[in-house]
C-alpha cells in the first residue's frame, strides 16, 4: 500500500466565531488537497475552462475556485463539495461571469482571485474583495498606471525609495477594492513570504477580525 502524500497546510480560518474566512495558497497546495478536486466545479466553470487553452493558467482558475468552496464552507458550516459558488454580472444582469456570489446566503460576500501559480479567497459579511499578485511582479509602466489608478496615488508610489514593490501593493489594493464593488471598504494588505504572494483584502470588517496570517 501506498503512503498517503502530506496534507498541504493551508491557513486556518480566521478567528472562531467570527463568520469570516480567507485563504491563500499555491496553486499546487490546493489542486493537491485532499478535500478538493475539479469535478466540484459546475458544469458553467467547466465550460468556461474548455475555453483557456494555457495549462498553467487553466490550474490557477481551477485552483481559486475550489479555493473560494473551502473558504466558505468554512464559514457556512458544510462540506466543500456542498457549496455552489455562482456569478452574476451587474452590468448585463447575466449568470455566469461577473461577480461571484453564494445562493442563499446574501449576507454573504464573497471573492476569488489568482496569478501566476497562487490563487486567495475570501468570505464575509458585507461585500468583499481580494486579490493576490507573485511577490516579484512589477505592473507599470508609470505611464499606464496613471491611466488605471488614481494619478496621485501612483506618483506617490512611484517616488518612494523601491517603487516596484509599492505600485505592486498599490496595485493589489486598487484591485480588492474594484472587487469588492466599493472604495470606502476597509484595506488589509499583507506579504506572504512563504508563497511570495502580496495580497490585500477589501472588506467591512476590522482587520483584527479576520486575523490574516502573517509570515
Amino acid at each position: 500500500m501506498r503512503p498517503c502524500p502530506p496534507r498541504p497546510v493551508l491557513p486556518p480560518a480566521y478567528e472562531r466565531g467570527v463568520a469570516a474566512s480567507v485563504l491563500v495558497a499555491t496553486t499546487s497546495e490546493v489542486l493537491a488537497h485532499p478535500d478538493l478536486d475539479e469535478g466540484m466545479l459546475a458544469a458553467w466553470e467547466q465550460r468556461r475552462l474548455a475555453r483557456i487553452r494555457v495549462p498553467g493558467r487553466r490550474d490557477d482558475v481551477v485552483a481559486a475556485r475550489l479555493l473560494l468552496r473551502l473558504c466558505a464552507a468554512r464559514v457556512i458550516g458544510r462540506s466543500p463539495r456542498e457549496v455552489e459558488p455562482a456569478q452574476r454580472c451587474p452590468g448585463c444582469g447575466r449568470t455566469g461571469h461577473g461577480r461571484p456570489y453564494l445562493p442563499g446566503h446574501p449576507g454573504l460576500g464573497v471573492s476569488f482571485s489568482h496569478a501566476d501559480g497562487l490563487a486567495a479567497a475570501a468570505v464575509g459579511p458585507g461585500p468583499v474583495g481580494i486579490d493576490v499578485e507573485p511577490l516579484g511582479r512589477r505592473p507599470g509602466p508609470l505611464a499606464v498606471l496613471r491611466r488605471l489608478l488614481p494619478e496621485a496615488e501612483v506618483d506617490a508610489a512611484g517616488a518612494e525609495p523601491e517603487p516596484g514593490p509599492a505600485l505592486l501593493r498599490l496595485w493589489v489594493r486598487r484591485e480588492a477594492l474594484f472587487k469588492a464593488g466599493r472604495d470606502d471598504a476597509r484595506l488589509t494588505g499583507w506579504t506572504d513570504h512563504r508563497r511570495a504572494a502580496v495580497v490585500a483584502l477589501a472588506s467591512d470588517l476590522a482587520p483584527r477580525a479576520w486575523t490574516a496570517p502573517r509570515s
